[in-house]
């Protein structure tokens, strides 16, 4: 599977931004998708997760009820909507593919698949 994220982009804080990811493969809807953030000098964190027909989703409490995701298996997409945007959410942000349950996926360890990263930059 190759994930190529997009959609990144500068924003005031309180704004919003929607980012896709668009996976290659047929295998697309097997896998667990998760989004992933690095800032400048820190680890990569973990922030959204969805099980492989969207049922069901997992977030980091840093972003519940600001950000959701979904996906679009049809055309092999997985989405971050964020809104509210904050200074601190500004980072490289990351799609994922993984398997595993999901209430394990917050862990890097569970991807075997990443794509190249966007970047998102919240100004105050």
């Amino acid at each position: 599977v190759q994930l190529q994220a997009s959609g990144g982009g500068l924003v005031q804080a309180g704004g919003f931004l929607r980012l896709s990811c668009a996976a290659s493969g047929r295998t697309f809807s097997s896998y667990v998708m998760g989004w992933f953030r690095q800032a400048t000098g820190k680890d990569r964190e973990f922030v959204a997760a969805i099980t492989w027909n969207g049922g069901s989703t997992y977030y980091a409490d840093s972003v519940k009820g600001r950000f959701t995701i979904s996906r679009d298996n049809a055309k092999n997409t997985v989405y971050l909507q964020t809104s509210n945007l904050k200074p601190e959410d500004t980072a490289v942000y990351y799609c994922a593919a993984g398997q595993g349950p999901l209430y394990s996926m917050y862990l890097d360890k569970r991807y075997n698949y990443w794509g190249q990263g966007t970047q998102v930059t919240v100004s105050s």
